[in-house]
């Protein structure tokens, strides 16, 4: 009755996350290559074998460079809105192309996967909850504002992806064209530390166990910057910032909310959990 659940990487070099349960996993993006997906996967003990499909958020470069080889060699199912394959331009085999619809969902063995809009500057943007029994995990990434749909959803968590990209200061003072500034912080693109912060005191449910901190900014933001600011408000939630240089530990998540500072990490295959280092 448990999800496992793993940022494969986090980043503007490239995004990819894993839930599964014993039997079967999904990706939601794919953003590095395959050989790097597979290879840390290998040293968290996870098979591909139980990967059975990949669902794509949108079409930007640092969610979908690897989805296309890891589709054609293990013969994934894409999930993927027609909108975002024209505009992604991949090359997939037709058969494993499939689509799916805000708010159905879309069953993969066990699992169910879920996915709703979201403000990004996408062709036909969204985000994603997993869930198996009466677990459920969010993938809440690349969202310029925390509309109604990604409260309520998050608000039903027991365990969620959150992206935390930028500092308020870091990208007023920083090195970035004013444009890009605006693109980032204009609504339809990146949620603040300060924003995700919001989300998470206004609509955590009480029996949120694990928050992996998502996409953090390169430039414009620090681990422990954000681990600082969200520890102070954790309350038993375990936050874990998700790096962009290699993958987190495998995390439990059983619907029990569970308090301390170590992170509450299993390994499906019983060997050793990597942890993450920025």
């Amino acid at each position: 009755m448990s999800l496992y659940i793993v940022s494969i990487n986090s980043g503007s070099n490239g995004n990819c996350y894993y839930v599964g349960n014993q039997s079967e996993a999904i990706l939601v993006d794919a953003g590095i290559s395959c050989r790097e997906t597979e290879k840390r996967m290998k040293r968290l003990g996870l098979s591909m074998q139980k990967v059975k499909a990949i669902f794509i958020s949108h079409e930007h470069s640092d969610h979908i460079d690897g989805v296309a080889v890891l589709s054609r060699k293990y013969q994934l199912p894409v999930y993927i809105t027609p909108a975002t394959l024209t505009n992604s331009r991949l090359e997939l085999e037709h058969d494993l192309v499939n689509t799916f619809k805000a708010y159905e969902a879309v069953g993969i063995g066990k699992l169910s996967v879920t996915a709703f809009p979201k403000f990004h500057d996408a062709a036909h943007a969204h985000s994603f909850v997993v869930s198996y029994n009466d677990i459920t995990v969010g993938v809440f990434t690349d969202i310029g504002i925390a509309c109604d749909h990604l409260k309520s959803h998050f608000a039903q968590c027991h365990a969620a992806f959150l992206e935390a990209n930028y500092d308020e200061w870091m990208l007023e003072n920083g090195r970035y064209p004013i444009q890009l500034k605006r693109r980032i912080s204009g609504g339809l693109g990146h949620l603040s530390n300060k924003q995700a912060l919001e989300l998470f005191l206004s609509h955590r449910p009480p029996y949120m166990s694990h928050l992996l901190l998502s996409h953090l900014s390169r430039d414009n933001n620090k681990p422990e910057l954000v681990q600082e600011l969200f520890n102070q408000h954790a309350d038993g939630t375990e936050i874990i910032v998700a790096s962009r240089y290699q993958e987190s530990a495998v995390y439990y998540v059983d619907g029990s909310k569970q308090s301390g500072n170590k992170p509450i990490a299993k390994n499906p295959e019983n060997v050793p959990v990597q942890y993450s280092l920025f």
